[in-house]
């Protein structure tokens, strides 16, 4: 990842590690748009690997059978987004989580990110960034 990424990784679920993406990768409305047709198209519960909603994009290893039947699909990874921001038709990418399973597939949050933003032309390390806003002074009592 390059020097405009930092990583604040966490340990959630045994083997679980999720990074927090520093500055926010921006994914422009062309390419959001692009993205969340291809995500739908390859639902799980179509014959796809991927299960998109307005927060959570999570990657498995194979479909499922039906709306509940996840059939034995172990989960891989979730890429964790915010639909309307910074402006109404873009997509905010602030966090990614590979599991302990995606982690011996060899999968990275790289990866994991590249695999779906792939279907708008990008990759993570080529997003634009969120602008970081000065933080606000120290409250004084």
């Amino acid at each position: 990842m390059d020097d405009q990424t930092s990583r604040a990784a966490g340990r959630g679920a045994v083997g679980e590690v999720s990074e927090v993406i520093r500055p926010a990768a921006i994914v422009p409305e062309e390419a959001a748009r692009s993205v969340l047709v291809e995500l739908a198209l390859r639902d799980v519960q179509n014959g796809g690997v991927w299960q998109a909603g307005p927060s959570l994009w999570s990657r498995y290893d194979r479909p499922w059978h039906g709306a509940d039947n996840v059939a034995g699909a172990e989960l891989i990874g979730r890429v964790h987004v915010a639909y309307g921001t910074p402006t109404k038709y873009e997509i905010t990418i602030y966090r990614v989580t590979v599991t302990l399973f995606g982690s011996q597939l060899g999968w990275t949050v790289e990866s994991l990110c590249d695999e779906a933003l792939g279907h708008g032309g990008l990759r993570l390390r080529d997003c634009p960034r969120a602008a970081l806003a000065v933080p606000p002074p120290p409250f004084r009592g």
